[in-house]
């Protein structure tokens, strides 16, 4: 929270002032630290060191109660009285600057209280509880929160437990990150009198946390600022070039822009549409970006076209009239108001083209659109006041409009993590997603999802952690695999197992995108280290298939998984079966034959004394023998009850899932585990585990799958089934 002094190196605005329906002067953020700011703070009247803040805030906020900024202010004056800033300023310049920042936003008023205090109870004698006492719980609650933000080491060996550690102390309330993002683009703005190895840390920390957090909460107006002040500091040769160039383009006599932008006026005008047509320059790093793709820039290539009206509709009527008589670029157009981004953002994206090659973007949104493209979630008020109708979820949950989605998820995973490092990297590849995709469920219902997502992320976006259960998926009615890649507009039909006791596979990590998929089986695997092992397909002696315990029960393979692991600790035998000679020995029931109650059976002892029990007419069986194998006796327990693998094949149709697991149903059969190969010449494979409380209802269990019309094989594996 202290740094510094001006850096010279700042870059200047590029940004104009944010377009407003009414007009005012814009105010320099960036000279605020050098203004002559303290003033008389006589009792009862607002000092006139908090003016700016005043005339911003009023302009956002009419009828805001200004007496608690007063008090704040005053507060704060006195207990940061005497402390300097390294750059030689008062220290009070810095919660000045940093509440000005937020009122230009639209902050509210008790955002900007907390703002005004945010540094008292950590650098000063305040405490948490006379803050308490004279604002109130909900300035206590921002101020503590704030307070444990600085306290948060954002070191590189710290890392994982910096955003775990942030994201505890922003609680539920985003208004805590808020003004964290606001004291970092002021120290940013002034870190020049640090040592170079010094700045290039907190650039690169400011880069690497703090600007995809602006990003995700939809603050534009300071992601973009941060991400130029970290491009002067990271990159200061690309920076002054980046500079040298819009220094050139400004000196140009011509300005297609501006030409663009009046004959786009001229257009909307003959339409009777009513709307301000603006030129929004690119800052440093967006021009940056546009000169390594297209080469050499173009003068409309230095900003962009910014269409405000009043109403949603305007926006469509907008875009009409534009492509109706200029030449629209087809492939630039993007309806992110029908569709909004993660982080709320709404705007109508294209772009028109003259005949000479130029072509300028432009981006079409009403007022409050562009209110919360730049400000994000700060714009959107208070979470603590009574939301008006229109904002209750149709469950009758109250929707809190400054926890968008993506906020709410990470708060989940946070708690869900098993270790920090899991979720620092889980996290790092979601903060790298910039799209999203819409996909929808058969009942209406739509899961937002990073793009390159698969059904395994849409199983736990819509399921959570019973997503353990799903068996597989419909994607626009077919039968697909977990692995399946989801595209934007897919109808994904996710098919649940009944079983609350389902695992996932380790396999699906590999096909999990998003951090709630990977958090939850992570989150599994590491509360059931036994469940896994080496590849399936081997014992310990490399002779034979793997095999389940013995307990008469295989273990439950979730959809996608290998078979059974041969070296997981083997269970005491049950009353399922027994080792004559050896009835203390270990039993595993083979999962390449999967033998049940009633089977002819024998036995082999593999290392550790283990015993695996296969049917004698098993492959397995043939081939230990001729390997001079020793067979063990071993026979049936008490127990007829028992776990099978079983296979389906049959022809692609509508609703065979649905029938052929309502037909295991009927028999008794309880679901435990299944995977459904990709249709192929529109023939389809089906494997099922099953446990059935009595053997001797297998051979009716595989004479009603039969039954299912569409289906013409059933039988019990024999060998290790084929990858899925």
């Amino acid at each position: 929270m202290s740094a510094e002094a001006t850096n010279p190196a700042t870059p200047g605005p590029v940004v104009p002032a944010a377009p407003r329906r009414r007009s005012r002067p814009r105010i320099d953020l960036r000279r605020l630290g050098r203004a002559a700011l303290l003033g008389p703070a006589s009792r009862g009247r607002l000092p006139d060191a908090i003016g700016h803040v005043v005339e911003s805030h009023r302009f956002h906020h009419p009828d805001a109660d200004l007496e608690p900024l007063r008090r704040a202010y005053v507060l704060a004056e006195s207990s940061h009285r005497g402390q300097m800033r390294k750059s030689g300023e008062p220290y009070i310049t810095h919660p000045l600057a940093v509440t000005l920042i937020l009122a230009e936003l639209g902050a509210e008023t008790t955002t900007l209280t907390a703002s005004l205090l945010h540094d008292t109870v950590e650098d000063t004698d305040v405490t948490l509880d006379q803050v308490g006492d004279e604002f109130g719980a909900e300035v206590r609650y921002l101020v503590d929160g704030v307070t444990k933000l600085e306290k948060v080491d954002y070191g590189a060996a710290a890392e994982p437990e910096t955003f775990r550690k942030m994201l505890v102390a922003t609680g539920n309330d985003v208004r805590v990150m808020s003004i964290k993002l606001a004291d970092r683009l002021h120290n940013m703005r002034t870190l020049g009198v640090m040592r170079p190895e010094k700045q290039e840390r907190i650039a690169k920390v400011t880069r690497d946390v703090l600007i995809p957090l602006a990003e995700r909460l939809g603050v534009q107006a300071l992601k973009t600022e941060l991400e130029d002040l970290v491009f002067a500091i990271l990159h200061p040769e690309e920076y002054a070039y980046t500079r040298e160039l819009i220094v050139e383009n400004a000196s140009r006599a011509d300005d297609p822009l501006a030409e663009f932008a009046d004959a786009m006026r001229a257009v909307l005008r003959d339409a009777d549409i009513q709307a301000e047509v603006l030129i929004r320059p690119r800052h440093f790093v967006s021009l940056h970006r546009t000169a390594r793709k297209r080469g050499r820039l173009r003068g409309s290539d230095f900003g962009r076209l910014l269409v405000l009206v009043n109403e949603d509709a305007d926006c469509y009527a907008v875009l009409g009239e534009l492509h109706t008589c200029m030449t629209p670029v087809v492939s630039e157009f993007k309806d992110f108001i029908a569709v909004p981004k993660f982080n709320l953002y709404q705007s109508l994206h294209t772009a028109v083209a003259r005949d000479d090659g130029q072509v300028a973007e432009v981006l079409i949104r009403t007022h409050q659109m562009h209110k919360v493209a730049e400000a994000g979630v700060v714009a959107l008020g208070n979470p603590y006041a009574v939301p008006p109708e229109e904002q209750t979820a149709p469950d009758g949950e109250r929707v809190d409009p400054t926890r968008p989605g993506w906020l709410s998820r990470l708060l989940d995973w946070q708690e869900a993590a098993p270790d920090p490092d899991t979720f620092w990297s889980t996290l790092r590849e979601d903060l790298a997603q910039d799209r999203e995709i819409t996909v929808f469920r058969p009942d209406g219902g739509a899961l937002g999802l990073p793009d390159g997502a698969t059904c395994v992320d849409a199983a736990y976006a819509q399921y959570g952690e019973d997503a353990h259960a799903c068996l597989g998926a419909r994607v626009n009615g077919r039968l697909a695999t977990l692995s399946t890649v989801l595209r934007d507009g897919d109808t994904v039909q996710l098919l649940m197992g009944q079983d609350p006791a389902s695992e996932p596979s380790r396999e699906w990590l590999e096909h999990a995108h998003t951090p709630a998929a990977r958090i939850a089986i992570q989150r599994w695997l590491a509360a059931h280290p036994g469940t896994d092992g080496p590849a399936a397909g081997t014992d310990d002696t490399n002779t034979g298939p793997a095999q389940p315990p013995s307990d008469g029960i295989a273990p439950r393979p979730a959809p996608d998984a290998p078979a059974p692991r041969p070296d997981a600790p083997a269970p005491r035998p049950g009353a399922a079966i027994t080792v004559v000679d050896r009835p203390d020995a270990g039993v595993r029931l083979a999962g390449c034959c999967t033998p049940v109650p009633a089977d002819e059976v024998t036995g082999f002892a593999v290392r550790g004394g283990v015993v695996t029990v296969h049917r004698v007419e098993c492959d397995a069986v043939k081939r230990m023998a001729e390997a001079g194998r020793a067979a063990v006796d071993v026979r049936w327990g008490d127990t007829t009850e028992c776990r099978v693998t079983l296979f389906a094949e049959s022809f692609g149709r509508p609703h065979l899932l649905a029938d052929l697991t309502e037909a295991m149903a009927l028999e008794g059969a309880e679901i435990v585990s299944a995977t459904v190969e990709p249709p192929s010449q529109q023939r389809v494979r089906h494997t099922y585990t099953v446990q059935l409380p009595d053997a001797g209802r297998l051979p009716t269990l595989i004479r009603a799958m039969r039954d299912v019309p569409g289906v013409y094989d059933v039988g019990r594996a024999h060998h290790q089934a084929p990858p899925f």
